[in-house]
């Protein structure tokens, strides 16, 4: 089924029904987990002169240099509370290799029923909503599944 009416775009179907999820304040979120490489703990983390503020740094990951975004910053959120100072990481591959998504938790792999993806409701935050591929309804809450591709193109619809 195709969505014809002009300036919207169809639902992009997730590739499998599990989704790594995490929270940056009070969102939640899912990364399909064929992209999801892997999950870590706060790291050491090197500055990078003149990078784009969602830029938090470098890793290094077992020899492998990674970028690290903050998405907090890449959502236009404001900084965690003092009490929230660490961040984790969520390691997903994009086309052009790994990059850190630095979140605020992770929680669990959810399996997700196909007949509770809708697109993406049109009051999403600003930030949020050219990031988001579509949601699930949940008991509680929606969780917005995160296109990783677009989230790690600081070019796109985006100056800061």
């Amino acid at each position: 089924m195709t969505n014809d009416l002009p300036g919207t775009k169809a639902p992009t179907l997730p590739m499998s029904g599990q989704f790594s999820t995490f929270f940056v304040g009070d969102l939640f979120f899912g990364v399909d987990v064929v992209h999801v490489q892997e999950v870590l703990r706060s790291q050491h983390m090197t500055s990078v002169p003149q990078a784009p503020d969602v830029i938090e740094g470098l890793i290094n990951l077992r020899g492998q240099i990674v970028t690290a975004i903050d998405m907090r910053r890449r959502l236009l959120l404001p900084p965690p509370s003092a009490d929230h100072l660490t961040s984790m990481n969520m390691v997903v591959r994009t086309a052009d290799g790994a990059v850190s998504l630095l979140v605020d938790e992770i929680g669990d792999v959810l399996d997700m029923d196909p007949s509770t993806y809708e697109p993406p409701p049109d009051n999403l935050a600003t930030g949020a909503r050219d990031l988001i591929r579509g949601v699930y309804k949940l008991k509680d809450r929606l969780l917005l599944v995160l296109d990783e591709e677009r989230t790690v193109d600081l070019t796109a619809g985006r100056t800061a």
